[in-house]
């Protein structure tokens, strides 16, 4: 891996675990109360380097995952988790070259995720009806140069999807049982759909509406990740722990007659 450089995205983390997500700008610094690192003065290091803040505060400078930059994005709503988000990208079958949709833009969690799984050659379709989330998730997906393999659709999901071949397709809306009979007729059949949902009794829904509208292998499961004190004299689990966070569902759309996406061209 090459040295630190200014213009990298860097993660900062303290001798106390508090972490810092900071883009590496010339003449700038981090500043905490446990003291102030210049940029410049790391230009040159080996990632993984401890180094120690004006005030002796000793720091860890490494380059973030895409795991670490998730979890430290802006926000305006609830963000899908990193625990939810890996299982997702393989129902979804996501990889490089793939046309991946999704409704339900927000903040941009699953939308940079995604991106960063189809690659450069890919493209995930996003949409949304507010134009502040697509802005805040635009920006994010700056942050880390991965906005042009976005195209963001300020949309209300009612109005139904465009005509692209698409290889996966997310919803991650309120009541998103309200919009399948919309959108059925532009999914081509047996692509991987999933949805993450908060509670119980908008999954019993999804499911009436998905098995009238002809989905098949429809499955229901939730993630649990604990984290575990890494003291090797005591290893023991975290008092604290990221529990439920949704229930995933996921389906395939099986084939309609005269279906417009059924008819496409998806060589």
């Amino acid at each position: 891996m090459k040295a630190i450089q200014l213009g990298d995205l860097a993660l900062f983390q303290s001798s106390d675990h508090k972490t810092y997500l900071q883009p590496l700008v010339a003449g700038e610094s981090l500043q905490t109360h446990r003291g102030i690192v210049a940029y410049d003065d790391l230009v040159g290091i080996p990632w993984g380097s401890k180094i120690r803040s004006h005030m002796g505060t000793t720091f860890t400078v490494n380059k973030p995952t895409i795991r670490d930059v998730l979890l430290q994005i802006r926000r305006s709503s609830q963000i899908i988790y990193p625990k939810d988000l890996g299982y997702i990208l393989l129902r979804l079958n996501a990889g490089p070259g793939k046309t991946i949709a999704e409704a339900g833009t927000g903040s941009g969690a699953l939308t940079m995720a995604l991106a960063w799984a189809v690659g450069s050659a890919g493209k995930v379709i996003s949409y949304d009806r507010r134009e502040d989330m697509q802005t805040l998730a635009r920006r994010n997906l700056e942050k880390i140069g991965m906005a042009d393999r976005v195209e963001f659709r300020q949309k209300d999901l009612g109005e139904g999807l465009g005509k692209d071949p698409l290889d996966a397709f997310f919803l991650d809306v309120p009541n998103a049982h309200h919009y399948i009979t919309k959108i059925r007729p532009m999914l081509p059949s047996g692509i991987p759909f999933g949805a993450i949902l908060p509670t119980t009794n908008q999954v019993s829904a999804l499911i009436q509406v998905l098995q009238a509208e002809n989905f098949t292998n429809i499955d229901v499961c939730e993630i649990m990740l604990r984290f575990y004190k890494t003291n090797p004299a005591r290893i023991r689990p975290m008092d604290r722990m990221v529990a439920h966070t949704g229930y995933l569902l996921f389906a395939a759309p099986m084939p309609l007659e005269n279906s417009e996406a059924d008819n496409l061209d998806l060589t």
